[in-house]
């Protein structure tokens, strides 16, 4: 056995079956060694970003870690906007990332680089493995990393000559560590705070955003009258019909700053403390009073749902019904707005669909408009790093395992990751996105007035993606998705339940 087969088998007996790849030459023996061994599901990004995305998307709806297969340091380096945004979500990845043959690394080669290095600033682990005979162990390793709460970027640097060598061992899979528990001294802080004072809220993130979740923080809110909210930017939000109304953190500095005036105690619960996404001249970066005391139930890493029933029980909170949201919103008709969209998608959505929303500016405002939706779960970008939305609605739909996902895509985010629509077509992904062409850098037009800038005509040419106009439909087709364009509600409705019906990926550039 070769180091690549012994790393496909420990990869496969890790419970990792599923490999979203862009291979190069230094991989050839692990591509090969996918062929002989059978198992796992392989998926062709055509570009980094559309792999290292994908697998946080996976991750994400399926709670375990996909492969990556990526070539060289250049290709690891492609793909570091993705596992940026995949670290701060708190996803679990293994990296396979292929390297010169160790004997051939004195050379330096065009494609030798600080692999490892570069992967530094994304990885929980990082392992090179310059032997045959130790690839599976290190492995077994990584996939242990990567499993390990809350999840993590795991990183095995595979020289090639590693892969080709014979020796290769199969490791056994490694016992993950348990999910830590919360402090008993945690939670009886807490239940003192929320027994004795007054204007406390719970925030809510990470695991602690899940149904089973939400059940004990509602028990905890009917019980003592606490508000509730989300983080800002949230890897996995389960919401509409039977799950809490939770609004988020606003990403606007003053809106942030007036939600959360009053607070005078602010408990985290699988959160951090809620700060700007930018410093801005005369503006606090921390959204939070100056007077307000700051508690500690759950790290990012504990057990939420635990420590928030046993919190429940401390307060003698009894079970609570789930607060009613009201009925699902009517399709509407007539000209386009963030509203309207909101509701069109609230009203027609199946059930247990899945939104990846890279919506930026124009979709704010769509979490109160589809509280009474179906059951469904809503992923966002948590790093920031643009272009995240159709590579995570590749790993969400395979994820998911055939549940519709919605893909709610700002224009110039879409063209950071185009390519993600070819693998939609070629897997024959349930997607539907909604593109969102307003033909401009939004985002970027609201960001010069809250730096205090005053652009002119160059620099507004730089925030214009019009001259020449993109055409998503063209671009679209040119990857094998259906697609079509919409400038009303009516429209809009109707290509998406068309979409519906579909098996595959459908596009609806939405002219806004």
């Amino acid at each position: 056995m070769n180091g690549a087969e012994s790393l496909v088998k420990t990869l496969l007996g890790g419970g990792v079956d599923v490999c979203f790849a862009n291979p190069g030459t230094s991989e050839m023996h692990f591509v090969a060694a996918l062929d002989r061994v059978p198992g796992m599901r392989c998926v062709l990004g055509l570009q980094e970003n559309i792999v290292t995305g994908a697998a946080d998307g996976y991750w994400r709806m399926a709670d375990k870690p996909a492969a990556t297969l990526l070539h060289c340091g250049p290709g690891l380096a492609n793909g570091l906007a993705g596992l940026h945004d995949a670290r701060r979500a708190r996803s679990g990845i293994v990296n396979v990332v292929g390297d010169q043959a160790v004997y051939h690394r004195p050379f330096d080669a065009p494609l030798t680089a600080d692999a490892e290095g570069w992967a530094r600033g994304v990885s929980a682990f990082i392992r090179t493995s310059s032997r045959a005979e130790d690839v599976g162990a290190d492995a077994a390793m990584a996939v242990q990393a990567a499993r390990t709460s809350p999840g993590q970027v795991a990183t095995l640097i595979l020289p090639s000559d590693s892969s080709w060598n014979e020796g290769g061992v199969v490791a056994a899979p490694l016992t993950v560590p348990a999910v830590p528990q919360a402090d008993p001294h945690q939670v009886e802080q807490a239940a003192r705070v929320l027994r004795g004072k007054k204007n406390v809220l719970l925030l809510l993130g990470g695991l602690a955003l899940r149904e089973g979740a939400q059940v004990q923080a509602n028990r905890i809110a009917a019980a003592t009258g606490c508000r509730l909210l989300a983080e800002g930017s949230n890897a996995r939000i389960q919401r509409g019909q039977g799950r809490l109304a939770l609004d988020r953190v606003p990403y606007v500095n003053e809106q942030a700053v007036a939600a959360l005036k009053g607070i005078e105690h602010l408990v985290l619960v699988n959160a951090k403390e809620p700060i700007g996404f930018f410093g801005y001249p005369g503006k606090p970066s921390r959204f939070w009073p100056p007077e307000c005391e700051i508690h500690l139930l759950t790290r990012l890493d504990q057990d939420a749902e635990g420590a928030l029933r046993a919190l429940a029980d401390a307060l003698g909170a009894p079970k609570a019904a789930m607060p009613n949201p009201g009925p699902r919103p009517q399709a509407p008709r007539g000209g386009l707005s963030p509203e309207g969209l909101a509701r069109t998608v609230a009203a027609l959505m199946p059930d247990d669909s899945v939104i990846v929303d890279e919506s930026v500016t124009y979709g704010r405002g769509f979490f109160p408009e589809t509280y009474a939706a179906p059951a469904h779960d809503w992923l966002q970008n948590c790093g920031g790093a643009i272009g995240y939305g159709p590579p995570v609605a590749v790993g969400a739909a395979i994820g998911a395992a055939g549940r519709r996902v919605i893909a709610l895509q700002a224009d110039g985010s879409a063209m950071y990751t185009p390519q993600a629509l070819w693998t939609q077509a070629r897997e024959k992904l349930p997607v539907t996105t909604v593109l969102l062409s307003n033909r401009k850098y939004q985002i970027l037009i609201g960001e010069y007035q809250n730096v205090g800038a005053n652009p002119g005509r160059t620099a507004m040419d730089m925030l214009d993606l019009g001259n020449p106009d993109l055409n998503w439909v063209q671009l679209a087709n040119s990857m094998g998705v259906e697609a079509a364009q919409a400038s009303t509600l009516d429209a809009l409705g109707d290509l998406m339940a068309q979409s519906f019906a579909r098996p595959g990926p459908f596009l609806i550039e939405l002219m806004i």
